[in-house]
């Protein structure tokens, strides 16, 4: 991999990117700066985690003009928490500049986004709904606009904005450069570009392995009705710090996460259904710290970009394959390695014998031993559950349930030694 320098950055971005540790280009975005830079439209492939925004960010702030006073680049995302993330990390490489990126997305007040406005960023890093807002108001105008960025553009059709991003890509000028980013690249993505792209550049880093190589891979079987049971074995391990639990839906994350907390874990749950303060709340507490576990739905967590999350587990499994390889992205990132687990019980079966097939032999099994209370692991191919998901799978949930009072709580065992991270 090439050094930032060999770029030829301006001094204060460069000096920013050297502040926020970066030393080397990863392989997508040694691929693609160059390309946007020279001004070509191009269609990105690579997994997450592995530098996607810096990718089309620090081009993105090298073309800018901070003395032109107009919106200069537009970047599409899918939710909320993305669009906060993204204009941070853009604001981070151009700290010591004058060009500044806004976040502008729904479940916030848009007279606030207006008013902000008026501060004239060159940079705009919005949801469509929100952005579709603004332009139907007139508080955005598009026209001069130099280049969009479809991030996480799988998901973002996913979600049903496809409507929203054709109205939203016929505002801007015909001479605007585009730029597509995603972790999969499926047709309906492809007819998306050939719509509004012009003879686009296509940089695919491993396109036919999902798998992120950083992140070691396991998966747990219980009875049903025992995914809990399974779900505070692993959260006993000692190597369990930072977690994220994914769930299907709104409903369980409360639920999960009440009864972590009665089991007094520093838990908080994220979805759809808070508000933004509540999100944004949400989000401090895992990022600080003081919450080690973050209950998420796939709609909330999707694009979170978290240090230090050493773990990822999927409490259910989900009914879309590519999911499963989304979720595990969010550990084991810019080269570090993580883990992810996957709670399995009978009735999900046969959803995860397809996120199996694609995964081949990476997904290991996880043994507990309850004399030694750790982990022992074996790499086999699933054919369907085994006689261990008949057995008992040892303590039942209300052993772990809490003390009459607090002062009489201990935390249980993290002895296990079954997952390596950095």
């Amino acid at each position: 991999m090439s050094s930032f320098e060999e770029l030829g950055l301006s001094p204060e971005i460069l000096n920013a990117i050297k502040e926020l540790g970066f030393e080397r280009q990863f392989p997508i975005q040694e691929a693609i700066i160059p390309l946007l830079w020279s001004g070509r439209d191009v269609i990105g492939q690579a997994h997450t985690g592995t530098g996607k925004t810096a990718a089309f960010g620090l081009p993105i702030l090298e073309i800018v003009d901070e003395k032109n006073l107009n919106i200069q680049a537009l970047v599409l995302v899918p939710t909320r928490e993305l669009a906060v993330q993204v204009a941070n990390d853009i604001n981070s490489y151009g700290k010591f500049t004058r060009k500044r990126a806004l976040a502008i997305y729904g479940g916030q007040s848009i007279n606030a986004q207006i008013e902000a406005l008026e501060d004239c960023p060159q940079i705009i890093v919005g949801t469509p709904g929100r952005l579709i807002d603004h332009l139907e108001r007139g508080s955005i105008r598009l026209e001069k606009v130099q280049c969009t960025v479809l991030d996480e553009a799988d998901r973002m059709l996913d979600m049903g904005f496809i409507e929203d991003v054709d109205y939203v890509l016929a505002r801007i000028g015909r001479k605007c450069q585009i730029a597509f980013f995603s972790a999969m690249m499926p047709e309906e993505v492809r007819k998306l570009a050939r719509r509004h792209m012009k003879n686009p550049r296509e940089i695919l880093v491993d396109p036919e392995d999902p798998n992120v190589k950083e992140i070691s891979q396991y998966f747990l079987e219980v009875d049903d009705g025992r995914k809990l049971d399974g779900l505070l074995r692993v959260l006993q391990d000692s190597k369990v710090q930072r977690v994220i639990v994914f769930c299907r839906t709104k409903r369980s994350t409360f639920w999960l996460s009440q009864s972590l907390w009665r089991r007094k874990e520093h838990v908080t749950a994220l979805n759809g259904d808070l508000s933004q303060n509540q999100r944004d709340e949400a989000m401090k507490a895992f990022r600080s710290g003081r919450s080690r576990i973050l209950v998420a739905t796939d709609l909330a967590g999707r694009g979170l970009d978290i240090d230090g999350v050493t773990h990822i587990i999927n409490y259910d499994v989900p009914q879309d394959p590519y999911t499963y390889f989304h979720r595990i992205g969010r550990t084991g990132r810019a080269g570090k390695t993580g883990a992810a687990v996957t709670i399995v019980s009978g009735e999900q079966w046969a959803d995860f014998r397809v996120i199996q097939s694609m995964a081949g032999h990476r997904i290991e099994r996880l043994n507990f031993s309850p004399s030694s209370s750790t982990f022992t692991t074996r790499t086999e191919r699933l054919n369907g559950p085994s006689d261990g998901a008949r057995r008992p799978f040892g303590r039942r949930a209300h052993q772990y349930s809490r003390p009459t009072h607090r002062s009489g709580y201990r935390n249980p065992s993290r002895s296990g030694r079954f997952m390596r991270t950095q």
